[in-house]
């Protein structure tokens, strides 16, 4: 590809990302079911991998700070996906201060169907991108993410 502008390689990189960032959200969410959105989906996501991993203890704060929202924005979505019974938000069992996120029956069922509708479209994607080209830019990318990740102010 061409160099289009004399912008600094590390903010071209990352306005591609936001560029693709922002058509993948809007080509998921339109195929997402029931009108979820994908901050919804997003949540479900992480709480269904975060419980296969043995990683139960979420509570709306670190789920925002996680998802680099406010504890407001994350509520918002938690209340959301608890009234539509995918999520269960109880009392923190050590801290009755505290609140306690997991993924419900029906939240599981939810995410395999987005997971489901997603699929053709990453079908289709990887018949213009091979299974090598995603897999060698992983570790770059994994790298860049570890990088901001623990450089969070």
């Amino acid at each position: 590809m061409a160099k289009t502008t004399d912008d600094p390689v590390a903010f071209r990189f990352f306005n591609e990302i936001g560029i693709i960032e922002q058509l993948a959200r809007a080509l998921l969410e339109r195929n997402l079911p029931d009108g979820l959105k994908i901050s919804q989906f997003s949540v479900l996501n992480h709480l269904a991998r975060a419980g296969e991993r043995g990683e139960e203890d979420w509570g709306p704060a670190r789920l925002a700070s996680a998802f680099q929202v406010t504890k407001g924005a994350m509520t918002n979505t938690l209340q959301r996906l608890e009234n539509r019974g995918l999520v269960l938000i109880q009392a923190d069992p050590r801290d009755g201060r505290g609140k306690h996120v997991s993924i419900t029956d029906a939240g599981r069922i939810m995410r395999g169907r987005c997971v489901e509708n997603v699929g053709p479209l990453l079908g289709q994607l990887s018949r213009e991108v091979s299974d090598e080209d995603f897999a060698a830019a992983l570790p770059f990318l994994e790298k860049i993410r570890i990088y901001l990740d623990s450089h969070r102010s």
